[in-house]
């Protein structure tokens, strides 16, 4: 009797392609209807409904009802992280047309990862709070905040006390492997919560059509530049 785990349950779920673009397409962090979500991998509605339930049944998504709308969106973080490190692990995606090359340019530029963020905007931003000494290397796996780093956090106004998310059980400040840059971003509880504060402040917004991507607005570029000396030319 095989008593490990039925890896090959998940694997089967996920190696699925139209699973798996649907998966993707919720790792922007967000939760998606049931039509958008057919749309992106080209799918009827009904080969939709089949692919979703069984995500659903398999603990990948969660589903959500607003009214007479289901709306889906990743199951927990662990399924984000699972994502993730197989996107790293993946050979890249052979481009077959324009429309796919500019759109892989947006999200490899900047995008969410789940609830924090990555590409070129996210290693750049971990690179930029390394250098001025407010985050700091911990272990292989974790990032760590520096007392000035705290207060730094604390100037931007994100009404949190740093010092007590600590013991929040979820990892702090993750090192999270960017699949299209090749290092690490933050992510983890740190993560979400500059993401969340970088969207309040109208720093970043979201694409349209469901895309991952995001887009630094004017105000945006403004703030980078001014608290981390990050310039457009930095993320090209």
């Amino acid at each position: 009797m095989n008593a490990y785990p039925k890896i090959t349950m998940i694997t089967s779920l996920i190696g699925d392609p139209t699973r798996a673009a649907m998966l993707d397409a919720l790792m922007g962090g967000h939760a998606l209807p049931a039509g958008e979500l057919a749309y992106i991998p080209g799918v009827t509605p009904q080969t939709a409904s089949s692919h979703l339930s069984k995500l659903v049944k398999g603990n990948l998504i969660a589903v959500e009802q607003h009214g007479r709308h289901r709306y889906y969106r990743l199951a927990s973080q662990e399924v984000a992280e699972l994502m993730e490190l197989i996107s790293t692990m993946s050979p890249p995606v052979q481009i077959r047309s324009l429309r796919q090359s500019q759109e892989m340019e947006k999200v490899r530029h900047a995008r969410t990862c789940y609830d924090h963020l990555a590409g070129k905007l996210g290693v750049a931003l971990t690179q930029a709070l390394i250098t001025k000494g407010y985050v700091a290397h911990r272990s292989e796996t974790e990032f760590d905040v520096t007392e000035q780093g705290i207060e730094h956090f604390r100037s931007l106004g994100l009404g949190l006390d740093l010092t007590t998310m600590k013991v929040n059980r979820r990892i702090f400040a993750k090192r999270c492997l960017d699949w299209s840059e090749r290092i690490h971003h933050i992510g983890g509880f740190l993560g979400a919560v500059i993401a969340k504060h970088f969207f309040e402040m109208k720093w970043i917004v979201r694409m349209e059509g469901g895309s991952r991507a995001v887009r630094l607005t004017e105000e945006g570029r403004t703030k980078l530049q001014a608290l981390y000396s990050i310039a457009m030319e930095d993320l090209v």
